[in-house]
């Protein structure tokens, strides 16, 4: 029997009850920004169901924002507009537990501690990733099909096109690999979306693969493509209604879906949404994937995966771990002293060098936040100075 080379990842809508979370979270974030872009921000939202939204965390800014305003626009901007929803913007309830950051904490951050500079903000491990042969965006193919379907199931119920769709949905793509390691198909699609009572479920299995799977992976579907739409054959109970979300409870959809067939990628355990960019487990990892994708555009390597580690109140990293793979034009240890010399790993000079003291983190809290070019971390302008070193 011929061996089936398969992985899999998963990504949820932005109506998913944890992705509802991680944009409030981040449009906290952004409002506070939008003042003081000095501000220490670690925002947890959690939504227990009914009508009510719990925003915690803390923060330090001369900023003032109504809290009330910024999570009744996200919930209107995602879709939760209708009390049948259970979930509706014009009626929800807010308990504000936000309280101010630890001075214990803060004098790291700000240079007032032990080692007198602005230091990481927690110890922690971060890794960035990216590959060459799986798209122009240098991310493996599942999460990035899986990510371009969750889109498309939003586009189609915000644009009316399948009108009975609710905000909740996910999606799941499992992609075949040949021997070689590059992707040759799509083994199977899962869509599980959110819909207003009394939709048959042949309709639906027939406008989603209509409107939402055809048009993003047409190319890779052939006639043995596995389908499971609805699976359990009703979904009209979503979002917090349906099951309790929170803040970073996606952290695998917000990064490289554990990667592809030929190796996992890795991620150090930190969510991103809510974080003001102190925060390492946040910042680092957007500089690490900006390092690994401009390693592999540079013609450095086919593959690459990097791990930084700090310790907090201190600005150089502790240490810097670079893997190709095997696919190196060069050995993995000469490849990160090129890193070093070329890219800023301090805090601080992420932060100025990606200019994330600004208002960009609401569009990052669904669909993924890598892979769009939109994004500052995804520029590739460092390929020249990488290439001198060739």
């Amino acid at each position: 029997m011929p061996v089936e080379r398969l992985f899999t990842s998963e990504s949820v809508t932005e109506g998913h009850p944890d992705k509802v979370c991680d944009r409030i979270s981040d449009a906290v974030l952004d409002a506070v920004f939008d003042q003081d872009p000095e501000a220490r921000v670690a925002c947890e939202v959690f939504a227990p169901g009914g009508s009510s939204i719990i925003v915690g965390g803390e923060l330090t800014t001369s900023a003032y924002v109504d809290l009330q305003k910024i999570v009744a626009e996200a919930l209107c901007d995602i879709g939760y507009d209708k009390p049948e929803y259970g979930l509706d913007y014009r009626t929800i309830s807010i308990s504000n537990l936000i309280k101010e950051q630890s001075p214990d904490i803060a004098q790291g951050v700000t240079g007032d501690g032990m080692y007198q500079e602005k230091g990481a903000g927690d110890q922690g491990i971060m890794f960035g990733f990216a590959i060459a042969g799986e798209g122009d965006e240098y991310m493996p193919l599942p999460i990035s099909m899986a990510h371009q379907l969750a889109r498309q199931l939003a586009q189609v119920r915000k644009a009316g096109i399948i009108p009975y769709l609710r905000p909740d949905g996910k999606t799941q793509v499992t992609v075949e690999y040949n021997e070689q390691g590059k992707p040759i198909g799509i083994h199977t699609v899962v869509v599980a979306a959110q819909h207003d009572d009394g939709i048959e479920h042949g309709q639906i299995v027939e406008d989603i693969k209509r409107e939402v799977i055809l048009p993003v992976a047409g190319g890779l579907v052939n006639r043995a493509t596995k389908y499971f739409i609805n699976a359990t054959g009703k979904f009209v109970i979503g979002g917090p209604a349906g099951d309790t979300g929170l803040t970073g409870r996606k952290i695998i959809v917000d990064t490289y879906g554990g990667g592809t067939h030929k190796r996992t990628a890795g991620h150090g355990g930190g969510a991103f949404s809510g974080k003001d960019p102190t925060k390492v487990d946040r910042s680092g990892a957007y500089m690490l994937r900006k390092i690994a994708k401009s390693v592999v555009a540079a013609g450095f390597a086919q593959e690459c995966e990097i791990q930084v580690s700090y310790v907090i109140g201190r600005a150089d990293p502790l240490s810097l771990a670079v893997n190709t793979y095997g696919t190196g034009v060069m050995t993995d240890e000469d490849l990160a002293g090129i890193i070093r010399e070329e890219f800023d790993l301090q805090p601080e000079g992420i932060i100025k060098g990606l200019d994330l003291r600004r208002p960009i983190y609401a569009p990052t809290a669904a669909y993924g936040h890598f892979g769009r070019p939109e994004f500052p971390w995804e520029g590739l302008d460092k390929v020249k100075d990488l290439q001198r070193h060739m």
